[in-house]
């Protein structure tokens, strides 16, 4: 058996919450015009009611129930009312209307009225008129007991019930179009800010541009909206840096090591080579390799941790229980053994304005080189300072070479680079770089005696 498609539902936000506030607008629309014909049809029929009462009320009065038998008094206004009256002695019919033979079905159905012998009102179908109202009055007081039962055509009152239930289904399908016209019209007028919003999100996102929405003069939902608009911008015009910082890094770092491998085969296809100046040669690229695949490496570690914990994200980070966590991590000195690590932090509200994640990565390569270079001990202390914290880390091994000063935070320079560590020369640039990206400092103390002593300033949370 064939599945009959279902109806789809509209594809914009403007076109479904029309469609629910029209569902809404008929369902309550329904049930008020069902409720209103409803209490109109009772009170028309109460109405009806009262007016047949009244009558009987009058035609009681010329009824005579002090003899043996019911007897009609003439009036001068006998015939009006006399028009639809049926008077009953007990069950006898004494007086019925001249165009209502004994017979036909209002006769009967005043009949059966007039032998409950009490007050009521009945609607009987008849020919023409097709509906008609019948109530009864019992007359007392007298040695006989009379039954005065009058009719009332319902077609004045169901032509009156017809009309206005055609005017309130006219008044209905008006309303819903005026609704599902005005709710389209009011919800395409609050949701332009929105659409606005994503041009402008769409334009910002493609260029890593610095404009941001705010939350400013803006609903309570759109300033909620662009709050997350402006975390997304941020985030992504971060990863565009990153990302042009991470190119520009690769193609700096390598170039290097390109042009040693450009140079060495140049020199050897100026001339025959003999097979020890070959080995050296390919010894040189191979060193040359590896240095490019370090530089790789660490550079796309950096990136992917960058991409993980954003260094432009805001936050704040305990210090003592990152540094502490961090001399337990590290490993042992130049010479293979265990370097006893200090850490000198007060316990307390210290606390840097940068997340733990990026505290972590700019103070790693600081105590990894202490740690490296330490004889014996390595001390990590922090302390307050005027607009932020400083963090110092101290070694007590030889020092960095007067001479490689100047080139100490340069990408890819090391003081020696036959020193057997596999390092490629990027950690205290990219710490500097962090650290100043998040509005602080890496620094070394040239001016201190007995070892190495790095200072990280940052600003306070």
């Amino acid at each position: 058996m064939k599945r009959l498609p279902r109806p789809s539902a509209p594809r914009t936000l403007r076109g479904r919450l029309s469609l629910v506030a029209l569902t809404i607008a008929a369902l309550l629309m329904t049930v008020l015009t069902v409720a209103f014909n409803a209490v109109l049809d009772r009170q028309l029929r109460h109405q009806a009611d009262d007016v047949l009462r009244d009558r009987a009320a009058a035609v009681a009065t010329t009824v005579d129930t002090r003899g043996p038998r019911v007897r009609v008094v003439e009036t001068a206004g006998d015939r009006l009312l006399d028009a639809n009256v049926w008077i009953y002695d007990g069950t006898r019919l004494v007086e019925r209307p001249p165009r209502a033979p004994d017979g036909n079905a209002l006769t009967r159905a005043a009949g059966r009225l007039a032998a409950g012998g009490e007050r009521g009102c009945v609607t009987a179908r008849a020919e023409n008129p097709r509906f008609v109202r019948l109530c009864s009055r019992p007359v007392t007081g007298g040695r006989s007991a009379a039954t005065v039962v009058t009719a009332l055509d319902l077609a004045p009152y169901r032509n009156s019930a017809q009309m206005v239930l055609l005017g309130s289904l006219i008044l209905d399908a008006v309303m819903l179009a005026c609704t599902y016209v005005l709710t389209r019209l009011a919800v395409g007028r609050a949701l332009r800010p929105v659409r606005t919003m994503t041009d402008q999100a769409t334009q910002w996102s493609a260029v890593g541009s610095e404009d941001r929405f705010g939350a400013e003069h803006h609903p309570a939902e759109l300033a909620r909206l662009g709050a997350s608009l402006d975390a997304l911008l941020d985030r992504i015009r971060t990863v565009l840096r990153h990302e042009r910082q991470l190119t520009g890094e690769l193609s700096h770092e390598l170039r290097t090591p390109l042009t040693r491998i450009v140079v060495e085969l140049d020199w050897w296809r100026t001339r025959p080579r003999s097979a020890a100046e070959t080995r050296a040669t390919h010894e040189v690229i191979a060193d040359a390799a590896r240095s490019m695949r370090t530089i790789c490496d660490t550079l796309l570690n950096d990136a992917r941790e960058s991409a993980r914990t954003p260094s432009a994200a805001p936050g704040t980070a305990a210090v003592a229980p990152v540094l502490r966590r961090m001399a337990a991590h590290l490993g042992t000195g130049d010479r293979g053994e265990p370097v006893k690590t200090v850490v000198d932090v007060p316990e307390g509200d210290l606390e840097a304005g940068v997340a733990p994640a990026l505290l972590e990565r700019i103070v790693s390569p600081v105590l990894a080189n202490a740690i490296r270079y330490a004889r014996s001990t390595v001390t990590v202390h922090a302390r307050p300072r005027p607009g932020g914290l400083r963090i110092t880390v101290t070694d007590d091994g030889a020092g960095v070479p007067e001479a490689f000063l100047d080139l100490l935070f340069q990408p890819g320079r090391r003081a020696d680079p036959d020193d057997g560590h596999d390092g490629a020369g990027l950690g205290l640039p990219l710490a500097r770089r962090l650290a100043r990206a998040a509005g602080g400092e890496v620094s070394y103390d040239a001016g201190y005696e007995g070892g190495a002593r790095f200072r990280v300033d940052l600003p306070t949370g």
